[in-house]
This record gives structure tokens, sequence and C-alpha cells, in this order.
């Protein structure tokens, strides 16, 4: 069964997902990124480095190979390069010197957004096996890129052009997508998800990022918003004895609009979870931040204030399962320009403590929709983070493990 269990297809876990809308590396500017995201219910748009001029001998090749479900050199064709969100754009625009103009700052080129970190993005073909995908993300991979499959019995009619690569479509594969599958079968690697995160030696007591809450938030989360975008976790916030108050959390910016990176730049940390939380920003902390702009002589960043935008409406449609369970990280609905007039704690972290269950901070996660949770001890110190990558790597050493008792038993038979 585990073997059967890693051997599956990683088309099995794209079924009813949508096709990724892309955007050009060499022509996009980060404007249009921005429109892109406004206009779509998704949280990201795909870059891609695309090559257009094969010929139509080599672009006839490479369209029989896709129809018949074989594989298309990406390097020689089209490649997803990276994607982009509105945390991506938040952290560009609250830098100073763009700042200072950010109508100049928003016709830089996509290119600026995107991470360079090598094999950030990789390619998989929908045949490629769960356990090829979960060793990608254990090497380091954020980000996994997979052809959507078609029936061939029916028309498929595609989005637009813009979703249309190598003749194909493709999605995005997360971590939450494979925890949610494995979920689904965590009564087959035995006794391990009922064992403590102490015991499994998941608990990360040094790479994660946490801040005070009276830091200024300019200086606190320079680079610490990217890091902790790139590492799909989040910044914990902390008051003086080390206790947990809250997070910035990449999710809960994502949910913001570009107009956050003025709080950023001018508010300290524990007046910058006032404004992201409840839905929308205060109009005293308003006030604050454009009163601060204006002594600084940077009125041409209030443009992005004045614009038609804001928190989204509802964290409803989010995947949370009631009210109460709704927190940082739950996702986006609704659009730009309307808050919610529900209260709900948007910059209010996720804790389990080191005697918490596997499986119960696996439920924790996938019920937040977050990829990590805080670990706290009984007095609520910080003491160490959960990953998604860390439930994974258990998971694959588990699961090998089993692959390999089936293999010996049934060979001794």
């Amino acid at each position: 069964m585990a073997a059967r269990l890693l051997g599956h297809e990683v088309s099995e876990l794209c079924i009813g997902k949508p096709a990724l809308r892309s955007l050009s590396v060499s022509a996009a500017t980060v404007a249009d990124a921005l429109s892109a995201l406004k206009r779509s219910d998704e949280r990201h748009v795909s870059v891609w480095s695309c090559q257009h001029s094969w010929g139509k001998a080599k672009a006839a090749a490479a369209a029989a190979a896709a129809t018949n479900g074989g594989e298309i050199n990406v390097e020689d064709s089209c490649k997803c390069v990276g994607k982009v969100c509105m945390v991506d754009i938040i952290c560009f625009l609250s830098k100073e010197e763009n700042l200072s103009n950010p109508g100049i700052a928003l016709q830089s080129p996509v290119s600026v957004l995107i991470s360079k970190g090598s094999g950030f993005v990789k390619h998989l073909e929908p045949n490629a096996s769960l356990s090829d995908a979960i060793d990608l993300i254990l090497e380091g991979a954020q980000n996994l890129v997979i052809p959507l499959r078609t029936r061939k019995k029916f028309i498929h009619k595609p989005l637009s052009s813009s979703t249309i690569h190598n003749n194909r479509e493709y999605c995005w594969l997360t971590q939450e997508d494979i925890l949610r599958y494995l979920f689904n079968h965590i009564g087959l690697i035995g006794p391990a998800p009922n064992h403590p995160i102490e015991s499994l030696n998941m608990i990360d007591k040094d790479n994660f990022f946490m801040v005070r809450y009276d830091d200024p938030a300019a200086s606190a989360l320079a680079g610490v918003i990217a890091k902790s975008l790139a590492k799909q976790t989040s910044v914990a916030v902390v008051d003086e004895e080390g206790r947990v108050m809250g997070e910035i959390s990449p999710s809960t910016l994502n949910s913001c609009d570009e107009s956050v990176a003025l709080a950023i730049a001018t508010l300290s940390i524990g007046d910058l979870m006032a404004y992201i939380d409840y839905g929308g920003p205060p109009e005293e902390l308003l006030r604050l931040v454009r009163k601060r702009l204006e002594e600084r002589n940077m009125e041409a960043s209030l443009e992005l204030m004045d614009d038609e935008s804001g928190f989204s409406s509802s964290s409803s449609a989010n995947g949370s399962s009631s009210d109460e369970e709704s927190s940082v990280g739950s996702g986006r609905s609704g659009r730009f320009g309307r808050y919610s007039t529900r209260v709900v704690r948007w910059s209010e972290g996720t804790v389990c403590h080191p005697w918490s269950s596997l499986v119960a901070v696996m439920i924790q996660a996938l019920s937040r929709r977050v990829s990590y949770v805080w670990v706290v001890d009984e007095d609520g110190s910080l003491t160490g983070i959960v990953t998604s990558t860390g439930v994974l790597r258990v998971f694959r050493e588990r699961l090998s493990y089993m692959v390999k008792a089936e293999t010996d038993h049934n060979s001794n038979l």
C-alpha cells in the first residue's frame, strides 16, 4: 500500500484545478502584474519565459507530442520561471526608493519580483509520481508546475491564449495539495501521526522569523517578509518576554492591496498588526500613515492610498470551516476595495505545543490553510516552528521505510 501511495501520478492531485494565467517575463511590468491580480480570483499569477520562434515543423511536432501525451522540452519552448503575488508587489513598493515615486516603480519589469533562487520553480509531467513531487519539495522547490490533462473525446476550450504554453495548460501543485492527499490516507502509515511532534524531531528551533511588537515595521520587516514568503512560512510577533502576540503573515498581506506598503514604511509592528486586523485599517491609523508620509515629503506615495483599493471582503469562502476557525492565511475571496464586517483577527497566528500530535498539527494547518504552525511552551513563549516541508519529510521517510519492509517481506516469501 505504501508503494502504491507513493506511486500515484501527480495528475490525480490536479483534477479540477484552474489553468494558470500568465505574464511574459520579457514584456510585463509590475503594473501589469498588479492589474492581473486585481482582475483575478487567484492569489498568484505565473510568469513565463517563452521562445516562439520555432518554425512550423517544430511547432507541429510539439502540438502532436502534447496531443499524444508526450513530453515537450520546456527548455526549448515555454518555461514557467516564477509566480508573483500581492506580497511581492507590497515588498517591492515598500522600499524607500520606490515609495518616493511609486508611479515609476510600477513601470519596472516584472522580473524584479521574481525570486532568483535556483530551482524555485520545477516542471513535472502529469505521469510523474507523488514521490517525485515530494522529493523535489524536500530538495527546495517551492512551486511545481504540472500540465493539465484533457480528455481526448471532448474538445477542450482553453480559458484564453494567456493560459496556453507548449500547446498545453498548466496548474500549480502545492504543498497543501500534497498534504491534503496524504492526510486522506493517513491510516496507511501506522501510529506515527499520533506521536508528539517533539518525538518526531519535527520542531525547527532555529530557522524561523521573529520581530518585536514595538519594532518599527520598516526596519524589522526589511527583507524578512520576502524570505518568509519564499519559505512559505510567516513572521512571528513577540513581546519582551518572547511570548507570541500574533504574526505578520504573507498570507494576510496577500489579501491586502498595494497601499499596505505605506503602512509598513511608517508604522510600528504593533500598529501594522492593528492596520491589517479585522478586515480593514482604522481611520486613525490611515490618518497617521498619511501624516508621517507628508512629514517625510513623500506626498507622491499617497497615490497608492488614494486609489480605490482595500482589504478583501471576507474569508468565508477560503476553506475555513467556521468563523471561529478563520485565521491568517485563509486566503482571498471577494474583491479589492471592500472591507469585512466580521470580527476576525487576521494577525492571529496558529500555534501548537511540543506535545501536540502530528495529526493534530496537520488538522490545524489544513483547516487554516497555512503551511506552518508556531510551537509555544506552556506560557506562550515561542520555541520553534513546524512546517509543511517537515511534515512531508516525516511522511516520506515513514512511507519509504514501509516500502522497504514490504519489499523485504515479499522477497522472503
